[in-house]
């Protein structure tokens, strides 16, 4: 702080809400706030020059669930969990649609498959005997009655190799993630939120009058918080029941005639592709490793970079020549839970973080309700 203004200090360094993280939850938190009182000064600090963890470098799949995740969730959580939590991340889709416009966010209805290995049959069978259940659990809250549905009468269509059945979800859709942020931001800045990037927050105290937050570029007070930094929570309250996991991305060179199309997922979603343009983007791999990829460190490892390379070249673009153009990681959280953690953490800090993965999904939504929950609290 030695060559701060009088100008910054009472313009820059003060806010009545101040959000750390300008993710998607961050960010909806912060539209939530200015949409219901205008009055309030809201202020988003961000660790990295561009919001850091998931939200831009996700595989940009408008999903909820394929039938394998869901019977694994279903297992870990119970039923009626399951369709709650199934229904908040189809309502975070389709409020994310509303906010931005299916414009906005670059959003293809091309459909979503889950496809299984021929060589492990019982797998797919014990999944596509689960299709009428799931559709009508999921029924009324996704408002369609069939949407799951088996698929094999396609998988020619796509030119995989090695695979024995395919699931379809129609409600399935992908979107541009970075034009999605590059919304969100744009429609926070318009609302008079004020985001300040390369900023890390280190510390948080509760004060006398209010809360101070020491950051890497000095310090800031607020009368209310909301801590939605996701994976990196756990640098601020190390207690909450939070881990990291990071994801591997690979996106291919252009890829003339490409047969893919849609979004698709793999041994329980552990590996998802999809089309990106004329391009082909894999990511996953974490469950080859766990310990390694529990980490807020970005970056690859030969163990996981080897299995996607050979998922392409064996089962996805069997005979197609391809090179890799770009390979990047995000950081996601995950936990003993599926829902994702919106409490009052500390008095006047408001934790929004936990998205399991699903931060496309359910972020709209948890942002949304960490604003609810502190607006309450005025």
């Amino acid at each position: 702080m030695e060559n701060i203004s009088y100008w910054e200090k009472e313009h820059f360094f003060k806010a009545d809400v101040l959000i750390v993280g300008a993710g998607i939850v961050g960010l909806t938190a912060a539209i939530a706030l200015k949409t219901a009182q205008p009055t309030l000064t809201v202020l988003v600090l961000e660790r990295g020059f561009l919001p850091s963890g998931a939200s831009t470098k996700n595989a940009g799949f408008a999903c909820f669930g394929s039938i394998s995740e869901l019977l694994a969730q279903e297992k870990l959580s119970g039923t009626a969990a399951l369709q709650l939590l199934v229904a908040k991340r189809w309502q975070g889709l389709l409020k994310l649609r509303k906010l931005l416009g299916d414009t906005a966010i670059g959003l293809e209805p091309n459909g979503g498959y889950e496809i299984f290995s021929a060589h492990e049959p019982q797998v797919a069978e014990a999944c596509l005997e689960k299709i009428p259940y799931f559709n009508a659990l999921l029924a009324e809250v996704l408002g369609e009655k069939e949407v799951y549905s088996q698929s094999n009468a396609n998988l020619k269509n796509f030119g995989l190799k090695g695979i024995g059945s395919l699931i379809a979800n129609k409600l399935e859709a992908q979107i541009d993630s970075g034009l999605m942020m590059k919304s969100l931001l744009g429609k926070a800045a318009g609302l008079g939120v004020l985001i300040l990037n390369n900023c890390n927050v280190n510390q948080l105290e509760e004060t006398e009058n209010g809360l101070r937050l020491n950051t890497s570029q000095g310090v800031f007070k607020s009368k209310k918080a909301i801590i939605a930094n996701n994976a990196f929570v756990n640098a601020l309250f190390p207690n909450l029941a939070v881990k990291p996991g990071r994801g591997q991305v690979i996106v291919t060179t252009p890829i003339p005639n490409l047969k893919i199309k849609g979004t698709f997922h793999y041994q329980e979603g552990y590996y998802y592709f999809r089309n990106i343009h004329n391009r082909l983007l894999l990511g996953g791999g974490r469950n080859l490793d766990f310990e390694t990829e529990e980490t807020t460190d970005f970056g690859q490892t030969a163990l996981v970079q080897n299995a996607l390379q050979k998922l392409l070249s064996e089962v996805i673009l069997p005979n197609t020549p391809f090179e890799i153009a770009h390979q990047w990681s995000g950081i996601m959280a995950f936990g003993p839970h599926l829902a994702p953690i919106i409490e009052e953490i500390k008095p006047h800090v408001f934790c929004a973080v936990r998205c399991n993965g699903m931060g496309v999904a359910i972020g709209c939504q948890t942002g949304q309700e960490a604003a609810e929950m502190l607006l309450k609290s005025l």
